[in-house]
């Protein structure tokens, strides 16, 4: 058995991004495991992360960032990793046997602190990999992924990919859900979602996770979505989340112009921002199905999530969902095609077709536990841990 570790694991912000519900989940789970973890991210508001923990956490002080810098993605990058290195240059707070990056920032923060002789090696898991049109960011994320000494990744997709354009051989490790917090059980919370989204009963509800982004196909699930409400006025798009550290205001903005000339009610199309995170279950139990047509996913955290909440699913038929989903597991989709992901939509609503989805849904959603996840990264700890320690 693995002795105690104490852990620090690294993320870009303290909001409910995949990437940042990755890093919590992981450090519940290796707490609950007998690890010693604190996660780490730089706080911007200073209201510490979106959800409360099992594991430690720790909220880097964030450099505000100036108006006319804030559409300036590398600026705001290279004061994050400067947030980071200003924080562990402080005497006490690098006392960790093993160092975990979850994205491009703090991944480069730990590899300036590492040439500096702060730290020993540090892992990184890659979630999935962006195309940036700054060749400054570009070189960031690339150093972020090619300088760690173990490197992890959620899906054989970004497994191949890193094989491939980087020489790396990432070990997979998947993705989790917590099924004791995401279930079909209603509760208190349901009442106030659907009081709070002015939800009525008879509504057909579908949900789309991630907020208005190109990477989420928003534009074409509004244009699918139209169509379904031509002939079901009862239904109704919300569009949750949305908190991130990127610039999609052109696409919001592109988005904004559609849903205005789009002839939908203004009740029909429901943008909720980022929720509390005790609404989110009953969010999903809420909705009819889940869509979620992503053109780029590292995994599709959200996908498990709702199977776990019990109800249908509809995604791209690419991968990652290929990887970890059946033919007859969800309803499947072309995402550059708004046709096929309205005619998903329309069979999500067969009673029966709902049935035999949730069934299923339930089951996969049973074969990913967070602890198995937790459990996943213990050899590439020890690993990493030997070198440190000698």
């Amino acid at each position: 058995m693995t002795s105690a570790m104490r852990i620090a694991v690294l993320t870009h912000s303290t909001n409910p991004r995949g990437g940042v519900v990755h890093a919590l989940e992981l450090g519940d789970a290796l707490t609950r495991l007998g690890h010693d973890v604190t996660v780490h991210a730089p706080d911007v508001i200073g209201n510490g992360f979106f959800r409360q923990t099992l594991c430690r956490t720790a909220s880097i002080p964030a450099t505000p960032i100036k108006a006319t810098d804030k559409r300036d993605v590398t600026a705001m990058v290279e004061a994050r990793i400067n947030d980071y290195l200003r924080y562990f240059e402080r005497a006490g707070n690098c006392r960790f046997d093993i160092w975990h990056a979850q994205d491009g920032i703090s991944a480069n923060a730990l590899a300036i602190l590492k040439e500096r002789g702060l730290i020993g090696g540090f892992a990184r898991t890659v979630h999935h990999v962006d195309d940036f049109a700054d060749p400054r960011l570009m070189q960031l994320q690339t150093r972020g992924i090619a300088v760690a000494d173990t490197l992890l990744v959620v899906s054989r997709l970004w497994r191949d990919w890193l094989s491939q354009r980087l020489g790396r051989e990432p070990t997979v490790i998947g993705n989790g859900v917590d099924t004791d917090r995401y279930s079909p059980d209603a509760d208190a919370a349901d009442e106030a979602v659907r009081a709070r989204l002015d939800l009525q009963r008879g509504d057909r509800v579908f949900l789309n996770i991630g907020g208005v982004e190109a990477r989420k196909n928003t534009m074409l699930v509004l244009d699918a979505f139209a169509g379904i409400h031509a002939k079901e006025p009862r239904a109704r798009l919300v569009i949750a989340g949305g908190a991130s550290i990127l610039d999609h205001d052109a696409y919001r903005t592109q988005f904004a112009y559609a849903l205005a000339n789009s002839n939908l009610p203004p009740h029909a199309v429901i943008q909720t921002g980022s929720l509390p995170q005790e609404l989110m279950p009953a969010l999903y139990r809420a909705a009819h199905a889940l869509v979620f047509p992503s053109v780029s996913e590292g995994f599709g955290l959200v996908v498990l999530e709702a199977m776990a909440s019990g109800i249908p699913v509809i995604v791209s038929r690419i991968a990652p969902f290929t990887e970890y989903l059946g033919d007859d597991d969800v309803l499947w989709c072309a995402p550059f095609d708004a046709a096929s992901i309205a005619a998903a939509m329309t069979a999500s609503l067969d009673r029966a077709r709902r049935s035999v989805l949730a069934g299923r849904g339930l089951a996969i959603a049973a074969r990913h536990p967070w602890k198995s996840v937790a459990q996943a990264h213990l050899a590439p700890y020890r690993v990493l841990r030997e070198p440190a320690h000698a």
